[in-house]
This record gives C-alpha cells, sequence and structure tokens, in this order.
C-alpha cells in the first residue's frame, strides 16, 4: 500500500461558518479532521498529515508556495505522493508554481479543494480528496496537477473557471491527463496520458521575485503606467489584446523598460488559443524585439509563477530567456 503525505493549507475544505453568525466562513477544521472525514480513503493508501498554514487562499503569497515545496522537498523520500489541501481562488497560482520549484517529479504532487466546506451538507469536498488520493496512488501518476470534480489537469494549465459550481477548474490549451470515472482513472485512448518523467529527483528551486506584476491593457490605457511600475517590479506580464495586439505609442516605452534592464512578458487576455504577434502590424514591431519573452498559449497563472522563477534564478538576459522558453510540466509548447 502507498504512503501519501497530506499537506494541508486551509481554504474552502477547512471552512466553518462564524460561531456568531455573523462573520463569514474561514478555514477552521484541520487537516487529520478533514481526513477523518472520509473513511474510505483509508482503503487507498496509509495517509500521514501535516498541517503546513490554515489560510483562506486568498492570503497564498510565493512565500507560501516555497513553504510548500520544502515540506516536500524534507519528505520526498519518505512518501509515494503528495495531496495539498488548498482553496480554490489560488489554487492554480501555486500549481504553476510547484512545477518550477519542484520540476519533473516522478511522484505526483496533487492539489484538491472544495467549492463547499467539508462541514456542509451538500459538500463536494469528500469526493475531490477520495478523487485525488486515488490519482496520487496510480502507478503512472506524476509531476504537479490539479484534482477536482474528477478532472486531472495539468499543473501548469490549470485556471479557475467558475466562482460556484462544482466544475470550479479548466484545462487551458492541453488536454486533460485524465479523468476519474466510478473510482478508476480513465485515460484517453486507455493509455498513459502524459508520458512519466520516470525514476529521477525533481529538480528543487528555491528562489522567486516576488516585484513581478500582470497589466491588462484597456482602451485609453496610457504608457506612463509603466513609469509608476520600474521603482517597485522587476518584471511585468503585458496582457494585450487579442492575438497581440498593442497600441499605438506604447513602442516607445516598452523598449525602454526592455533596455533599462526590465523583464517583459507578452500574453494576450484572451484565455484560449494563445498569441501570435506577428498576424498585425500593432503587434509586429514586439515579435522579434531582443528581451521581450512571449507567453504563446501559457496560462496566466503559469506566466507569473515562471516569471518570477525565471528572475530569481537568473541574473543574466540571457539565461532568463533561455529558462523562460524551456517547457516545464508542458507549460508550452515545444
Amino acid at each position: 500500500m502507498k504512503r501519501i503525505l497530506v499537506i494541508a493549507t486551509g481554504g474552502t475544505i477547512a471552512s466553518l461558518p462564524a460561531e456568531d453568525g455573523l462573520g463569514g466562513l474561514a478555514p477552521s477544521l484541520g487537516g487529520d479532521e478533514l481526513v477523518a472525514r472520509v473513511p474510505l480513503i483509508s482503503e487507498l493508501c496509509d495517509i500521514d498529515v501535516v498541517q503546513l498554514m490554515n489560510i483562506d487562499s486568498t492570503n497564498m503569497t510565493p512565500t507560501g508556495w516555497q513553504r510548500i515545496a520544502a515540506q516536500i522537498e524534507r519528505a520526498y523520500d519518505a512518501y509515494d505522493g503528495f495531496v495539498i489541501l488548498h482553496g480554490t481562488d489560488t489554487m492554480a497560482y501555486t500549481a504553476a508554481a510547484l512545477s518550477y520549484l519542484v520540476q519533473g517529479s516522478p511522484k505526483p504532487i496533487v492539489l484538491t479543494g472544495s467549492q463547499q466546506p467539508m462541514s456542509a451538507p451538500f459538500t463536494d469536498a469528500k469526493l475531490n480528496l477520495y478523487q485525488s488520493l486515488l490519482w496520487a496512488c496510480d502507478d503512472a501518476a506524476h509531476d504537479v496537477c490539479v484534482v477536482f470534480d474528477g478532472k486531472v489537469i495539468v499543473g501548469t494549465r490549470a485556471h479557475k473557471q467558475r466562482t460556484m459550481s462544482f466544475n470550479a477548474f479548466t484545462s487551458v490549451n492541453w488536454p486533460l491527463a485524465a479523468i476519474i470515472r466510478g473510482g478508476r482513472v480513465v485515460r484517453e485512448g486507455g493509455g498513459t496520458g502524459v508520458a512519466s518523467a520516470g525514476s529521477v529527483r525533481p529538480l528543487f528551486s528555491h528562489t522567486l521575485d516576488e516585484r513581478v506584476v500582470v497589466l491588462k491593457l484597456t482602451p485609453g490605457l496610457q504608457p506612463s503606467v509603466f513609469e509608476a511600475l520600474s521603482a517597485s517590479c522587476s518584471a511585468v506580464i503585458l496582457e494585450t489584446f487579442g492575438i497581440g495586439g498593442i497600441p499605438t505609442g506604447f513602442e516607445k516605452t516598452l523598449f525602454n523598460w526592455v533596455d533599462a534592464g526590465h523583464t517583459l512578458v507578452l500574453t494576450t487576455q484572451v484565455p484560449e488559443e494563445g498569441l501570435d504577434l506577428g498576424v498585425y502590424e500593432v503587434g509586429r514591431a514586439y515579435a522579434e524585439r531582443p528581451g521581450i519573452l512571449l507567453g504563446a498559449d501559457m496560462t496566466v497563472e503559469a506566466l507569473v509563477a515562471k516569471t518570477m522563477w525565471v528572475c530569481g534564478t537568473a541574473s543574466s538576459r540571457s539565461l532568463r530567456e533561455r529558462l523562460f522558453y524551456q517547457p516545464i510540466n508542458h507549460d508550452r509548447l515545444a
């Protein structure tokens, strides 16, 4: 029987209403209590629980990502897999971040949570926890993923699409690794889905640059906004219009931003199908400009985490570029 470490961090799954009935939901239940409420999981594996934090995931930070990664690194040799109980609001960011902090793990690192608390009468928490452990025990499971509402989503491709429905998460620009149906893992075509990482030990990283901001272009936005960001940000992820449209008047400002040593990542604010700056004149000037990184079809969550990792790891522009374009956990096409 496999040995799985459950890492509890709080979130809706652990929340209870305030005793006075006046406050909102807040994380209260510990990981041991959550596991105890799903007795069938004892038939799947041997479980240990670590309560790493107990927070609303709105309060998750890059420091929190590093704490989770450090816990996995400390326990890596002692367990066959890891399940992280996490709030849904920032789960996709954490899944992406762990993909860069724990790269190429042959053991599964699974994130799950729920839209309704474990204590709610019609909760989705029990099934999500059971299915996450089922996937963590699967012989072909590996690397970082999100398991939610019967879907297994690669960690760099998860996105929270719905605020209330149980099918909260979608996989953006990448097929599901598997689905879980009737207590069984089902892969497309009956195969193994995403190829296994093998038996190598993962590459653990420990440094992130938190000075990364996402800026969405809106009609009328002025280039001078970059002046306000220059003192506190090392990198900007700019969400362009459509397939890569940037309004006339931004060119000098963006080129100056890069020439000053800052990092600029271009992506699209359209969720699916990605960026191609070469199609329209309003994007072509940036397509081959040295120092500008192109997000292709990556999710914003993955771009935030990868840019933090790249800027925290690499001191030179050339190394940042090489690391950024290196596919990791299927975050971009090779």
